[in-house]
């Protein structure tokens, strides 16, 4: 019998940064095992450039990569999320649809290097670090025993996850 493939959805409120990156991440890392996907509650229309310049350093995918809004994944007919992760703290603060399936959800929030200011090596530092805060928390996930832990007890493990190092001080339990 086959393995589940499991549906991971990444929201945040503009989808061209954080979310994205996730998003990428998980697509590579979990190859095979996951779907990964990701959306925003008001999306900003274009994936953030430093965003796509972080993943392709670090030889991650961007094709079919966009910014498009959470409604996409709220309808009838848009696949089954298994888990939904917010990657900022405002849209872990918004009321978000009703996602088919009833997923697992945890805050899994981080610094929005979109927001960033300084030289343009000071911005690229700082997608850097939220790509590498992503991709811990990413790795941790996709080595869960999914098929024999408890809901209870995912439930606790997906929210010690978004309280992993470069946490914000933002809501840190069930999205």
């Amino acid at each position: 019998m086959p393995d589940q493939i499991y549906n991971v959805l990444f929201l945040c409120t503009g989808n061209s940064a954080r979310s994205i990156l996730a998003e990428s991440i998980l697509w590579k890392d979990g190859a095979g095992r996951f779907r990964a996907f990701s959306a925003g509650s008001a999306p900003k229309g274009a994936v953030h450039p430093l965003a796509l310049r972080t993943l392709e350093s670090t030889d991650y995918p961007v094709d079919g990569l966009r910014s498009k809004s959470w409604l996409e994944f709220a309808s009838a007919d848009a696949p089954v999320m298994d888990f939904v992760f917010t990657v900022c703290d405002n849209a872990a603060g918004e009321a978000c649809p009703i996602w088919p399936g009833q997923p697992m959800t945890a805050h899994w929030g981080i610094e929005d290097p979109a927001a960033a200011e300084g030289s343009e090596l000071e911005k690229q530092a700082a997608f850097v670090t939220a790509f590498r805060y992503l991709k811990n928390r990413i790795d941790t996930f996709v080595n869960l025993p999914l098929r024999s832990i408890d809901k209870l007890s995912l439930g606790t493990r997906l929210r010690e996850i978004g309280r992993s190092d470069g946490a914000t001080s933002g809501r840190s339990d069930v999205a």
